[in-house]
């Protein structure tokens, strides 16, 4: 059954909602059982990577938050754009790697696919290459 536009908004609102309180349990509430996920980007990275199930979402967010400065991160979301059961964020995050001080900004989209009030697939498109020069990773 096709997923109509205000459900694909609704869960979508949910998600940015908890992802700006830091929620990973929340997020991955959100998710389906199984999933297509997929956070391109350098393996010296451990949070990129493709994930699958419902599980593997919570622990992005746990092994990722810890890299970036506590309270120096700033998502400016641009647009939501929602068609049926799919969603596209555009956005821009500022980060500062918690290591080394160091600050970058990279524009992001992310792909959302809703079905049965849950999200079945979340790929984001950001300047990988940007983020593996923060981390020295590239």
């Amino acid at each position: 059954m096709a997923t109509d536009t205000q459900t694909s908004r609704t869960v979508t609102e949910k998600f940015v909602e908890r992802l700006g309180r830091q929620d990973p349990d929340g997020i991955q509430e959100l998710f389906a059982e199984e999933i297509d996920w997929h956070v391109p980007g350098s393996d010296a990275l451990p949070w990129t990577g493709r994930r699958t199930r419902r599980e593997e979402v919570a622990p992005y967010f746990t092994t990722m938050w810890p890299h970036f400065a506590q309270d120096r991160s700033k998502v400016v979301l641009e647009r939501v754009i929602v068609d049926g059961g799919d969603v596209v964020l555009l956005a821009a995050f500022t980060h500062t790697v918690a290591a080394s001080g160091k600050e970058f900004t990279t524009p992001a989209a992310m792909h959302l696919a809703v079905e049965d009030n849950r999200i079945v697939r979340m790929h984001l498109y950001e300047d990988t290459l940007t983020v593996a020069e923060a981390f020295d990773a590239g």
